[in-house]
């Protein structure tokens, strides 16, 4: 009886990304389980968010400096569209260097994040915490959070970005830090202000974050892997 033959062994371009595949599928899976609990509306998730948003909310009331301030940073600093001009702004600069391939496909995978953020809300209908004396005001259903999806997936993108193109040092170090700085402070904004439950803002990062890495690493075993095998 003949052996059987060995396995190929993985690309290069495959084993880089057998790690962000993990990472992707570890998110999706968190994003499913908590997208079931809230859902089902599981009573100790729900009481842990009615806890959490009452406490903040009574801190909020007592201190209108401090609302103004979180209101400026969520209405302006990283309000979505803020977040879809920094895309927009990278997607022309990728054009101008003649990466349009790369240029139409974080355009599409900001876009696409947007859709799939708008579709969750209208199936899961959440509404959003209702207060007699409210500090802040929104519109839609609440879960997810859009502010906290779409600087995750913003974020996460422009990361990638700036890493393809070499960024080391000090430059990757303050990219990091002004990323996790902005996807951390726009939720917890969206807190503060009462305008989400804690669980919003927790399937906003966990959702983005699964978006944004799967449309990562689509790209890089699409794409990249097909030119490194013709290089």
């Amino acid at each position: 009886m003949s052996s059987p033959r060995p396995s190929p062994p993985a690309s290069p371009a495959h084993r880089s990304t057998a790690g962000p595949v993990r990472a992707t599928a570890a998110l999706a899976a968190a994003s499913a389980v908590l997208l079931i609990l809230v859902a089902v509306a599981w009573p100790p998730l729900l009481s842990f968010d009615r806890w959490a948003a009452e406490t903040l909310h009574r801190s909020a009331v007592r201190e209108p400096g401090f609302v103004h301030v979180n209101r400026v940073l969520t209405d302006w600093v990283w309000d979505p569209w803020t977040m879809r001009i920094l895309i927009a702004v990278a997607v022309l600069w990728l054009w101008q260097r003649r990466e349009r391939l790369l240029a139409v496909w974080v355009a599409a995978a900001t876009a696409l994040g947007a859709l799939l953020q708008t579709l969750l809300k209208s199936a899961v209908g959440r509404e959003r915490p209702q207060w007699p004396d409210p500090v802040d005001s929104a519109h839609l259903a609440a879960f997810p959070s859009g502010h906290a999806m779409t600087a995750t997936v913003a974020c996460c993108l422009l990361l990638w970005l700036v890493r393809l193109h070499g960024a080391q040092g000090r430059l990757w170090f303050w990219s990091v830090a002004a990323a996790v700085v902005s996807v951390i402070g726009v939720g917890l904004t969206r807190l503060y202000l009462g305008v989400h439950w804690p669980t919003d803002v927790l399937a906003g990062w966990l959702m983005g974050a699964g978006w944004a890495a799967f449309s990562i690493v689509l790209y890089e075993r699409l794409v990249r892997s097909r030119r490194s095998r013709r290089d």
